[in-house]
């Protein structure tokens, strides 16, 4: 779990509890490399400029060159891929995230409404739901 957290915002204590599981249970050097990937994959996605962006890109190749595992080449193909839709992420900050979000509350609405029979009424549980939701 603490492969997973946010490298910025671990404790001491975290960060020398992972420092001991990548000595001790990593005798090749694998899963530190892995995470320093996802680590740089942060950094390229958190830049505030292209510039920034295209060298912390440069960082995050040479790191997937030296972890030389599948799974980080294929994850450097794929921002490889959608480099151009990253780089308006990075100028705009513009994500789908809100629209994400109203899509699964629909969901749940939908799945706890199973007895809605009337496509207006239905309608009517989403729209009332999500204006709670904007109004708190």
């Amino acid at each position: 779990m603490l492969q997973l957290r946010d490298g910025d915002n671990l404790s001491c204590r975290a960060t020398l509890r992972l420092e001991e599981v990548f000595t001790l249970d990593d005798p090749t050097d694998t899963l530190r490399a892995v995470w320093k990937v996802k680590e740089q994959l942060r950094v390229v996605l958190r830049t505030g400029s292209l510039e920034d962006a295209a060298e912390a890109r440069k960082v995050l190749e040479e790191l997937v060159k030296a972890a030389a595992r599948p799974e980080t080449n294929r994850l450097y193909r794929t921002v490889c891929r959608w480099w151009k839709e990253i780089e308006v992420l990075i100028i705009t900050g513009a994500t789908t995230g809100k629209v994400e979000a109203n899509n699964t509350a629909i969901k749940n609405i939908k799945r706890t409404a199973r007895g809605y029979r009337n496509a207006a009424n239905y309608k009517s549980v989403i729209l009332l739901r999500s204006a709670v939701r904007t109004a708190a």
